[in-house]
């Protein structure tokens, strides 16, 4: 790992650019903790978008440690001179377990204590890297894809890149849509789970909570609703920051 000072637009958060090694590929993400010596919950965030849309914003992951978490942001490969090419949920949610095993070892972070979050495409990011590292604490989802095939039907805009990384349609490749979409292996959640959306968002539709709710009821996991009526996939700063507070509240009473 090498770690390098990042100007941080909080005064009471410090960043570092981080480089680790995932699969081989040297790969960059964004550390963010607060200005003390204390031992923190570690916080897996994971961002949505691909490439040159959804990157890691500073602000928001400072925002995350300044609720009192040592918060780490992969940027995925491929992404701002790292190694590899980004493919959407497909060999790049190595860089998320590797993200998860660099928090677990990293000497701010309490032991056992590591939460996972996925913002939108970071969703189902966060589900798979929940299913691979089963002694994390929590999951939280906002916005969130759960469902390739759902995501490929919806967003016309984004089915040349999908057809691209996968390797074709949903119909012509239903295999290759499973193997991405973790609600066929939601048996193997151990956390409990918060499902944050807006039932306005047109980005990820409402449907893609409820299809990953009713699985997560069939299987007899421990899951968590915050369904706003009014919001799309984004929501108003001053709603924004109270979610986060709150979200922040969820994860640390996790026993």
């Amino acid at each position: 790992m090498e770690k390098t000072p990042f100007p941080s637009p909080n005064p009471n958060v410090q960043m570092y650019l981080i480089t680790y090694l995932s699969a081989g590929l040297k790969v960059k993400g964004l550390l963010a903790e607060p200005k003390d010596e204390m031992i923190y919950d570690g916080f897996l965030y994971l961002r949505g978008g691909i490439k040159g849309v959804g990157m890691v914003r500073p602000a928001r992951i400072g925002q995350f440690a300044a609720e009192g978490f040592i918060v780490f942001a992969p940027f995925y490969r491929g992404n701002r001179g790292g190694e590899g090419n980004e493919d959407f949920a497909g060999n790049d949610r190595e860089d998320a377990y590797t993200a998860y095993d660099l928090l677990k070892q990293y000497v701010r972070v309490k032991n056992e204590r590591i939460h996972i979050f996925g913002f939108s495409r970071g969703g189902i990011m966060a589900l798979h890297t929940a299913i691979n590292r089963s002694e994390a604490k929590s999951i939280v989802t906002w916005g969130g894809v759960s469902d390739m095939v759902l995501t490929y039907y919806e967003r016309h805009d984004l089915r040349k890149m999908l057809k691209r990384v996968i390797g074709g349609t949903p119909n012509k490749y239903p295999a290759l849509y499973q193997e991405r979409t973790p609600l066929y292996s939601i048996d193997r959640i151990k956390q409990p789970v918060l499902i944050i959306h807006g039932v306005k968002d047109k980005n990820v539709s409402i449907e893609h909570a409820i299809r990953l709710e009713e699985r997560l009821r069939e299987c007899g996991k421990e899951v968590e609703t915050w369904y706003f009526q009014n919001y799309t996939h984004y929501f108003p700063p001053a709603i924004n920051r109270q979610i986060v507070s709150d979200l922040c509240s969820w994860m640390k009473n996790r026993p």
